[in-house]
């Protein structure tokens, strides 16, 4: 037998890669702390919080205007599968975080989709999971982009400004209940 025949398999590594985007990140160099382009290891039972608490966040955005912590990501395995997924939270009780069409307010969770942007403020966040079959840790790998993610992907952006002035979700079609109207009124 050789030796390769021996070796253990190896196992494959979930990597949650991130591509971060910002209108002013040139001027405000809010993204100077965070190690692009490197895959860095993160336990399984380890929150990976994003913020700008330094103490706190192993992500931060250095931006007064990120909340000491904004968001934390839980790495987990669902119930009876060995599917292993991450939940995202919204730690900020001053901004909305949109998870794809999804609103979290303050300590609302939901879980990642495979793909999907992550928006609060004007950040914008694009979230891929490559999946991998390891239980005791995972990978990150953070990306910058100088084009906005919104308009790269033709995506609508979660915060619409209608002429009209009024106010639309990014599901339109879920948004308008049925409207009462005056059946013997005239048209």
């Amino acid at each position: 037998m050789t030796s390769l025949e021996e070796a253990e398999t190896e196992e494959t590594v979930t990597c949650l890669h991130m591509t971060f985007y910002h209108p002013c990140q040139e001027e405000k160099m809010m993204f100077r702390c965070l190690n692009f382009r490197r895959r860095e290891q993160v336990r399984a039972d380890e929150l990976a919080k994003f913020g700008r608490d330094s103490n706190i966040c192993r992500y931060n955005l250095m931006d007064s205007r990120v909340s000491r912590i904004q968001f934390s990501l839980q790495f987990y395995r669902k119930l009876n599968s060995t599917e292993l997924c991450f939940e995202i939270k919204n730690m900020s009780k001053k901004t909305k975080l949109f998870v794809g069409h999804t609103e979290l307010g303050y300590l609302n969770k939901t879980d990642l989709p495979q793909k999907c942007i992550i928006c609060f403020g004007d950040y914008q966040i694009l979230a891929e999971i490559q999946e991998g079959e390891s239980m005791d840790y995972f990978h990150t790998r953070l990306h910058l982009t100088e084009v906005p993610i919104l308009q790269e992907r033709c995506l609508p952006s979660p915060h619409p400004v209608p002429e009209s002035g009024i106010s639309y979700s990014l599901f339109p079609s879920q948004d308008r209940s049925p409207t009462e109207t005056d059946e013997n009124k005239s048209y």
